[in-house]
Formats: structure tokens, C-alpha cells, sequence
């Protein structure tokens, strides 16, 4: 069973706006996380704050490359996965983002809820993501209820 989550979203604005919103702890708060402790780059671990559900997630920068794509690790001991965003900008003016997370474990009796899970938090985070960036919208964040 491939057990990777992959989604797609267009966001009308250039790769340097996207990749900047994600990696710039500056930014994240406005669509993601509550906080980033640090800025994204390969070899550090940023912590991750959301202060709402006063959680909060270590992630593994593995590879970074500027305006193109994000690879990190995150979920720990037995449950930890990959998490890769590429950025493939269409024009001056748009840019695809691709979220492909993978690792889960298809012995897993609970694959499915999880997979399940994980895919709606990307389509939600991307739908934050482009909200933000597209018309400013901060207020999507954090607005699921459990």
C-alpha cells in the first residue's frame, strides 16, 4: 500500500512569497503554527507552538533550497515521517506547492484514520497558506474545532 499524502494548491504569488511565509518565524503565525523558534535551514530544529491546543512539535530541517523546496522530519520515535514541500513557480506571479508527506506505516491498524487525518491538515494548512498570502487573511488558523 503507498501510504503518501500528496497535495496540491496554486497560490497566486511568486515562490520567494510562499517559501518565505513558511520558513520566516515571522511569518508561520499567520497561517500555521502559533510560533517558530527559529527560521527553517537544513540542520536546525525548530520548535513548533500552537498555542491554542497547547501543543507543540520538534521538527528535523533536513534540506532546504531556497525557493524550491523544504524537506523535514517530524512525529518522532516510531512515528516519524517525511514531510516534502516543493515550490515550482508557473510565472512571476504564481506558484504550485506540493506537500508530500510520507513514512507512515501501512501495518498500521489505524493507516487509514491517519492517513486520513494528515491529508486534511494539508489541505487545511494550504488553504491558511493561500488565504494569507493571497488576501491576508490571518484569522483561518487554528479554527478547527475538535
Amino acid at each position: 500500500m503507498d501510504t503518501q499524502i500528496i497535495t496540491k494548491f496554486k497560490i497566486i504569488k511568486p515562490a520567494t512569497e510562499v517559501f518565505e511565509a513558511i520558513v520566516n518565524p515571522e511569518k508561520i503565525g499567520n497561517f500555521w503554527f502559533s510560533s517558530s523558534s527559529e527560521r527553517w535551514e537544513k540542520g536546525r530544529t525548530p520548535t513548533l507552538r500552537y498555542n491554542e491546543y497547547d501543543a507543540e512539535v520538534v521538527i528535523h530541517v533536513l534540506e532546504v533550497e531556497e525557493n524550491r523546496k523544504i524537506v523535514f522530519a517530524w512525529g518522532g520515535n516510531d512515528q516519524e515521517t517525511i514531510v516534502t514541500i516543493t515550490l515550482k513557480e508557473l510565472d512571476k506571479t504564481s506558484t504550485i506547492i506540493e506537500v508530500n508527506e510520507s513514512g507512515l506505516s501501512e501495518d498500521d491498524p489505524e493507516i487509514i484514520n491517519k492517513m486520513i487525518g494528515q491529508k486534511e491538515g494539508w489541505v487545511y494548512t494550504l488553504t491558511c497558506l493561500k488565504g494569507y498570502l493571497e488576501n491576508g487573511v490571518t484569522t483561518l488558523r487554528a479554527s478547527l474545532v475538535f
